[in-house]
């Protein structure tokens, strides 16, 4: 659990909110727009992004005089464990950076998150549904998208080869062979950040979604049930794959975006693939030395006999939210960041994927027009599971698969402590 780094975000919290008092008056006794400080919370430690979205933030401010911007950035689990004091403290920022979901429809249960329906009228029209949904609720918008995509596996050509694997694996049954043959040669098969969990949970959710299928997943939010065989096979063919000890050295205590995290294991050629979202390669790049022409990417594969498609993608993209009492400039600022020519050059960078119409010619990465192209045709879509369940159950299924795959736990075990805490938060 992440209470330590909770109790730690809280302080931090409290002391840094001003920017999400009472809305500024429109103007100073002079005429003038009166001065207003955004503060505003994302989670881009790394380039292209960080840079990028450092510079819209000046952008607007010089389109804005009376506006200050002042930016807190930080990494995955500590954003999300400073996203869980919000609730507790009842004070939001003003802008903040969300992946949608059922951590956002709590936060808007909270009443801490502003409906912008009205405010963003104009521009929703220019966003592709599939990106849109995450923020919208019960006809009401609650933020804009920055990015989507999906998780896949990211892998190193040159160890495939050294392996003899000269196709990526479409079923599960030759993804656990291609594991073994790694190993035979050598080559550590998979890199995983095992101290943060939530890389670990993308193995239990994709197998559920291939081996139960999505309505499987869908009727568990609402039954509170992730006892059924098909949500113990899964959780078999995890520790399937962790018998086979595929990950690398120390990976229970590894990182993701750290100097010797998963992502730098798999860029620094220590390990042969990932399985991981969209931003991989930008992180890899940040993180590691970077893999080049020798990066590749494929889905992940089917289970043979099993109830999900195969086309079926799991993933999810990020988004930008307003606390309740921010001030109008902060629903400007989400929409400059958001407008076609400031976003299509995150696009561009390979920062994120499209999330508005016709913005598809700027992905010039080819691994990212293959995640682009995959997740246009997608036959399903599922939001990661510890952003699409209440929080207190996301982070148990990436506590308890983080246990399966440490050996700590039984697929069944896996499946009666979710649902427990599923059935007392419903």
């Amino acid at each position: 659990m992440r209470r330590s780094l909770v109790l730690a975000a809280a302080v931090v919290l409290l002391a840094g909110c001003s920017g999400g008092g009472e809305p500024a008056p429109q103007q100073s006794a002079g005429g003038s727009p009166a001065k207003v400080t955004l503060e505003w919370w994302h989670l881009s430690t790394a380039e292209p992004l960080k840079s990028l979205w450092a510079q819209r933030a000046k952008e607007f401010e010089a389109k804005n005089p009376h506006v200050t911007i002042k930016a807190t950035v930080l990494e995955n689990e500590a954003y999300k464990a400073k996203l869980t004091t919000i609730t507790q403290s009842g004070n939001a920022p003003d802008i903040f950076a969300s992946w949608g979901g059922g951590v956002l429809k709590q936060q808007i249960d909270a009443g801490l998150v502003k409906d912008i329906s009205a405010d963003v009228a104009d521009v929703l029209p220019n966003f592709t549904p599939a990106a849109l949904s995450a923020y919208q609720l019960d006809g009401k918008t609650y933020g804009l998208p920055t990015d989507i995509g999906m998780v896949g596996f990211w892998y190193n050509k040159k160890l495939f080869e050294k392996a003899g694997i000269t196709e990526a694996p479409a079923t599960w049954s030759a993804f656990l062979e291609d594991v073994k043959k790694l190993k035979a040669a050598g080559v550590t098969p998979i890199a995983l950040a095992g101290k943060e969990k939530w890389p670990g949970h993308y193995y239990w959710a994709y197998l559920a979604m291939r081996i139960a299928g999505l309505d499987a997943l869908k009727q568990a939010a609402v039954d509170h049930d992730f006892t059924k065989p098909d949500f113990v096979a899964a959780g078999q063919q995890v520790k399937a794959l962790a018998d086979l000890q595929p990950f690398q050295k120390g990976f229970l205590g590894a990182a993701y975006s750290t100097p010797d995290g998963q992502s730098a294991t798999v860029s620094n050629g220590k390990a042969a693939m990932e399985l991981m979202g969209q931003w991989a390669p930008s992180v890899q790049a940040d993180a590691g030395k970077g893999l080049g022409d020798d990066l590749g990417f494929f889905a992940f594969p089917s289970v043979e006999g099993g109830k999900g498609s195969a086309g079926d993608a799991f993933g999810g993209g990020g988004g930008l939210a307003v606390g309740t009492d921010a001030p109008k400039e902060a629903v400007d600022f989400v929409k400059f960041m958001t407008e076609m020519g400031n976003h299509s050059k995150a696009v561009e960078a390979g920062g994120v994927l499209p999330v508005l119409k016709g913005e598809e010619s700027a992905v010039k990465d080819p691994n990212l027009k293959q995640v682009a192209t995959m997740l246009a045709s997608a036959s399903g879509y599922q939001l990661y599971l510890d952003q699409a369940y209440p929080p207190a159950v996301g982070q148990q299924v990436n506590d308890s698969v983080a246990e399966l795959i440490a050996g700590t736990k039984t697929p069944e075990e896996v499946g009666a402590d979710i649902s427990e805490v599923a059935k007392s938060e419903g």
